[in-house]
């Protein structure tokens, strides 16, 4: 972690994931996973998963197809709430307060806990339209001159302002794969959030979009932490400061990236059976 030594102390216990972690400056977690679990129904997708978040991070969750990954980031802004059937038990702490606390509002969590999908997913609206939506429906803007100019650093900050400057009235589903993706980032930045969460946000795209984006996630770090799902190990590799790898629905292990993609360093033998093509 750039500005900051991260110091973590993993174990297992009884088969689930444990993790304690502090700054060096003694920072508190944006956010604290404790002891989650989730059902689809009457089976359990996920497990006993704690984890901790902290500003200024990359925090990348690899794992085999079905291991409980998008569904353990889905529970980070409680998007698994829209699945008929799921019921997520254990905590989810944001600045001191539980995210499934029954009177807390859901629609200003999301917008705190900003999210970017597998699919790029623009509104049917224009350019524009697509980054003012979060700002004007949440009063971030006092009036029209200060929503333009937050407009403009949104797209200027997922670097696909110099692109579209000329057409931000022309719909934002007629751009490019690799510009529909950087507009969901601009609009889900536009909120402010705490939080960005990436659900394979490259995986759909070719190798010059994947590195645009991977050099904007590097910029946006800055000001918030990311987790981000990838079934890229390079890309975790490249990108990450931490790895949690996920197996069968179990969070087995979180190191700092540089000691998780050394195998010397590596303590999980699933993980290491993982990133060594032993399966996946």
């Amino acid at each position: 972690m750039k500005g900051a030594n991260l110091v973590l102390a993993c174990k297992l216990t009884d088969g689930a994931f444990k993790e304690s972690a502090s700054l060096q400056n003694e920072a508190e977690p944006v956010m604290s996973v404790d002891g989650l679990n989730v059902f689809y129904g009457d089976k359990q997708a996920l497990s006993d998963a704690s984890l901790e978040i902290f500003s200024g991070e990359v925090l990348a969750l690899i794992g085999p197809s079905g291991c409980g990954k998008s569904t353990f980031i889905r529970c980070l802004n409680r998007m698994n709430d829209n699945i008929r059937g799921c019921r997520v038990e254990g905590e989810i702490m944001l600045d001191g307060q539980n995210i499934y606390d029954s009177d807390l509002d859901v629609v200003e969590l999301r917008a705190q806990i900003g999210m970017v999908f597998q699919k790029a997913n623009p509104f049917p609206k224009s350019i524009y339209e697509n980054v003012a939506y979060g700002p004007r429906i949440h009063g971030l803007t006092a009036n029209k001159k200060e929503l333009d100019e937050l407009v403009i650093e949104c797209l200027k900050k997922a670097g696909l302002y110099e692109e579209v400057k000329d057409r931000l009235h022309e719909s934002g589903t007629a751009l490019s794969g690799g510009q529909q993706q950087r507009l969901c980032i601009a609009r889900a930045i536009a909120n402010k959030p705490r939080i960005l969460l990436m659900d394979e946000p490259c995986s759909a795209l070719d190798p010059i979009a994947t590195k645009t984006i991977e050099e904007l996630i590097a910029e946006l770090r800055r000001d918030m932490p990311i987790v981000i799902v990838t079934h890229n190990m390079q890309q975790a590799k490249r990108i990450s400061d931490r790895t949690a790898f996920f197996y069968l629905g179990k969070l087995e292990t979180c190191q700092k990236t540089k000691d998780f993609f050394a195998l010397e360093t590596l303590k999980n033998e699933r993980a290491k059976g993982y990133i060594t093509g032993q399966y996946g």
